[in-house]
């Protein structure tokens, strides 16, 4: 890092301050503003408009908007009657939960569950029941003689296994506080979440009770991780597992049960799914899969079995594989945890006076098949995002229905860009996001299969048609060419694609393009190995301490390739720059098993960030335009390479 580098972010950061007003008297324009712009009638107002906004109508076959005779409705679920904080959120200033905010668009109280299991956990041996505390600032877990709502859990399933314990004595869930057990927390927070447990059940029919917090996933922890008694107390701490009490679990009271009972018999029924931010998402952390936690699925089709007027509200923040739970439905909502006003905004959009208008900034996939390895963070060579997906998505990126419907004319080119007329053909207002996608035909690389260019949100009343103008310039089809370093349009034909979603298009176009054409690879000159076409076995490394990167073998036979490379007449001489515990670099033809036509052995540098040049003469059939593979071995990191051509012989040339 050079003394620029510093000088240039620090002005950046004194830039905004400056336009903040910092440095002026009186602070500036923004001087003015203080605390009491906090939860001001205007920006409740924004809270419920922008949640609203936000949610996006999955499916629907008619149950929604709900009809204005629908005033005897149920809301259920784990979410229906509290609003979690996500990560990095601020403390909300009051909370609007779904049951409240449709209890308040009917005027009414609504019935409603959450549809969770209330436990007992009894020690198998002693008969002792695990108990929490009973005041509002609750106290360590203890076994002890049963002793009402002491005793008793509200068990919220998060799935991959993971509950919380909510203790019925006090509302307050359980949680570790690195020395013991206690019912203390309004909800579970903290950057480790110690309030995780899981049930193991044992082949004898008992449960082991497992503390699960995230730090214990943390390469320094060392204490063991289950429960059980650990003074004459019966106060409950980690014991090693043959330590563990083994507990009988009786249900006090059905989750499914009550929820059924609260539904049947009413003119609807809206089913609050979804997940637990702090620990359905976290870095560092990746969910183990895609799906609802099985107890909220099955309470999703208990509920439509009770009620065939049942809607479904997700509320998480990212896709779900809910699949073969949407196709028992009649109608899905999904909304992120949108904020202090989330059951007002739900009740605007479910019973119609918002028209849904939000589109899914993710594919929603089917099955977690549809996916490679979490580990696979390429994109492109793993065929990730709405961008090089090729199967069948559950929902499409850009996907959002709404309760009217829309019609698009023919999309033609304009000066800047493309405009389409898109007409309101439904009998209410509503607002229609109008997508172009791009797609290359033909390219040296491999190109999207679509690619979002622009978007416009627009607003229509029923009948009404109105021209929608998208930018789109040649600029924009511009992609990075790893052979020379810089942005490159092509020429050939481009297909142009307007719709409602990646998998919703409407109208279509083609573009003609009078661009570059990419020439062959010149490694006679200096090449970086970052800038390859294909790779496996290899991961991108730092260069030195201070910048650049390298490419670093996982393992022996990593390679990588560099395609359509011109060695003309004949290759001379392979040179690169390496480093690491010594090993070997081959010059391959074609593929990775292909021809060797050199190899260059690499000594030991003594540090990852100590290079070496090496280098190797190459046979005679490395000439012409040849797909080149440098196959790896030994785990060293390799920087930069080359491969010279060599001089013409005498009289000839």
């Amino acid at each position: 890092m050079e003394e620029a580098d510093v000088d240039a972010a620090a002005g950046h950061i004194l830039g905004v301050r400056v336009r903040l007003g910092e440095f002026d008297p009186g602070g500036g324009r923004y001087g003015s503003v203080d605390a009491s712009v906090v939860n001001s009638p205007a920006h409740r107002a924004l809270a419920r408009e922008a949640a609203a906004d936000a949610a996006v109508l999955l499916k629907n076959t008619g149950a929604l908007p709900l009809k204005a005779s629908a005033k005897d409705v149920a809301v259920v679920g784990p979410l229906a009657d509290t609003l979690y904080t996500d990560w990095y959120s601020g403390t909300l200033p009051y909370a609007v939960t779904p049951a409240e905010g449709i209890a308040a668009r009917l005027g009414g109280p609504v019935a409603g569950s959450e549809g969770v299991d209330r436990i007992t956990l009894r020690n198998a041996e002693s008969g002792a029941y695990v108990r929490a505390g009973a005041d509002a600032g609750g106290g360590p877990l203890a076994e002890g003689p049963a002793a009402g709502t002491a005793a008793e859990f509200d068990v919220f399933d998060w799935g991959s296994g993971i509950v919380t314990l909510r203790s019925a004595a006090n509302g307050k869930y359980v949680g570790y506080d690195w020395s013991g057990f206690v019912n203390d927390q309004a909800q579970p927070n903290g950057w480790f979440v110690q309030q995780q447990f899981a049930l193991e059940e044992q082949d004898d029919g008992t449960l082991l009770l497992r503390y699960a917090g995230y730090e214990t996933r943390e390469p320094w922890w060392s204490n063991p991780v289950y429960l059980g008694p650990t003074g004459p107390d019966g106060r409950l701490g980690l014991v090693p597992e043959a330590d563990a009490a083994r507990y009988t679990r009786d249900v006090v009271r059905s989750g499914a049960e009550e929820a059924v009972a609260a539904v049947e018999g009413r003119d609807a029924a809206v089913v609050v799914v979804g997940s637990m931010p702090a620990i359905n998402g976290r870095e560092n952390d990746d969910r183990e899969d895609m799906g609802l936690a099985p107890s909220q699925e099955a309470l999703v089709r208990a509920v439509r079995r009770a009620n065939p007027n049942t809607v479904v509200v997700v509320e998480n923040s990212y896709p779900t594989t809910i699949g073969a739970l949407q196709k028992e439905v009649p109608a899905v909502l999904w909304t992120t945890h949108a904020g202090q006003k989330t059951g007002n905004a739900l009740a605007d959009v479910l019973f119609g006076d918002v028209n849904p208008a939000g589109r899914l900034t993710q594919t929603w996939y089917r099955s977690e098949s549809d996916l490679p390895s979490i580990l696979e963070y390429d994109n492109i060579k793993y065929d990730r995002t709405y961008q090089y997906f090729r199967g069948e998505p559950l929902h499409p990126f850009g996907h959002g229905l709404s309760y009217t419907s829309f019609r698009y004319g023919k999309v033609k080119r304009v000066d800047g860009g493309y405009e389409v007329n898109v007409t309101n053909t439904g009998t209410r207002a509503g607002d229609e996001v109008v997508q172009l996608y791009t797609h290359q035909r033909v390219s040296r690389d491999k190109q999207p299969l679509r690619q979002l260019e622009a978007f416009r949100r627009v607003s229509l009343e029923p009948g009404r048609t109105r021209t929608v103008r998208l930018p789109l310039t040649e600029e924009d089809l511009a992609h990075w060419d790893v052979t020379r370093s810089r942005w490159v349009v092509e020429g050939g034909t481009y297909d142009i694609a307007v719709g409602a979603s990646a998998g919703d298009i409407r109208s279509r176009a083609t573009l003609t393009v009078r661009g570059e054409t990419i020439p062959p690879r010149d490694l006679s000159r200096v090449t970086r190995a970052e800038n390859f076409d294909d790779y496996e076995g290899v991961r991108l490394v730092d260069e030195s301490r201070a910048r650049g990167t390298a490419v670093g073998a996982s393992g022996d036979g990593a390679w990588l390739s560099f395609a359509d490379t011109g060695l003309g007449a004949r290759a001379g001489t392979f040179r690169a720059r390496v480093s690491g515990g010594g090993g070997k670099v081959e010059v391959r033809l074609g593929s990775p098993t292909g021809r060797l036509v050199g190899t260059a052995t690499a000594p030991a540098t003594g540090s990852v960030y100590t290079y070496a040049e090496v280098g190797a003469p190459l046979a005679s059939a490395a000439k012409g335009r040849q797909d080149v593979y440098l196959v790896l071995e030994g785990g060293i990191r390799l920087s930069t390479f080359s491969i010279s051509r060599a001089a013409a012989r005498p009289g000839v040339g």
